[in-house]
């Protein structure tokens, strides 16, 4: 007895909506992205994301990990077969379960309310492991969101999504105009702090207790001029030994538990 839908042709028209996920174009007209391992739909399931299926392989049968969601008549639990699985990964093994799940969203309004506190702002990374990193490390720091500004990898991108670690499902992932919205956070009383290897100050002289977001640059050039010139502060990490700098995700880490130890300093 079936306990749930079937599907094992990679040629049903909704296998191939599915796969069309992997593609940016496809995730920005269907509303939806993947996510792909038990671990990543716990974690979906635990934050309260929004899922809009669930596919998993026949063959290896229902994951027992994930038996607190299993119902019977939960039109939203597939299974298919493993040709499906690999036409709607982009991972060489497919995971034996893959959630396919809504994309959130959060306004200008909101983010300025719920993340002035503590935030990351990005401004053109590339690297869908640096921007998972800094992801992962502003969710152990207790930021309020990370906002992604034009040029940024999609943060959900399957590779992106992998990277996080479920982090993603953890705080507000935003994707904005950060010309339009830093000058906004900085009237809302948030000092926006760039990184420049020039700067007079470094990050631990600054009072990282205030409302905080940190700007993050490209790999390669940086933050670029038209966004670096609307942060009221700037800052640098010092570094004892001879390395040029260090790698952005490094850099956001550093920053983001420079404010989280002094947080927890003003709190003792």
């Amino acid at each position: 007895m079936k306990l749930h839908e079937e599907i094992v042709s990679v040629h049903n028209p909704r296998v191939k909506q599915w796969a069309q996920l992997l593609e940016r174009k496809g995730r920005i007209k269907q509303g939806l992205f993947l996510a792909e391992g038990i671990h990543l739909v716990q974690e979906a399931v635990r934050s309260g994301a929004q899922i809009h299926s669930i596919l998993y392989a026949i063959e290896r049968g229902w994951p027992h990990e994930l038996d607190s969601l299993k119902r019977t008549n939960d039109r939203s639990l597939i299974g298919v077969s493993e040709a499906v699985l690999a036409k709607v990964t982009d991972t060489m093994t497919p995971q034996p379960v893959v959630a396919i799940l809504h994309k959130p969203s959060m306004d200008e309004a909101q983010l300025l309310v719920q993340a002035r506190s503590l935030a990351v702002a990005v401004d053109g990374v590339q690297d869908p492991g640096n921007l998972g990193t800094i992801i992962r490390s502003a969710d152990a720091a207790g930021a309020r969101a990370v906002i992604l500004g034009k040029g940024t990898v999609d943060p959900f991108s399957p590779k992106t999504v992998r990277s996080t670690m479920g982090s993603l499902f953890h705080l507000p992932i935003v994707e904005a105009d950060l010309q339009s919205l830093l000058p906004k956070a900085r009237e809302a009383g948030v000092q926006v702090i760039g990184t420049d290897l020039k700067a007079e100050r470094s990050c631990y002289e600054l009072d990282l207790t205030a409302d905080t977001w940190f700007v993050l640059g490209n790999e390669g050039n940086g933050v670029s001029d038209e966004v670096a010139k609307l942060c009221n502060v700037q800052t640098y990490i010092p570094m004892a030994g001879q390395a040029e700098s260090l790698n952005v995700a490094m850099a956001a880490t550093v920053l983001l538990y420079e404010s989280l130890r002094q947080r927890i300093a003003v709190k003792r």
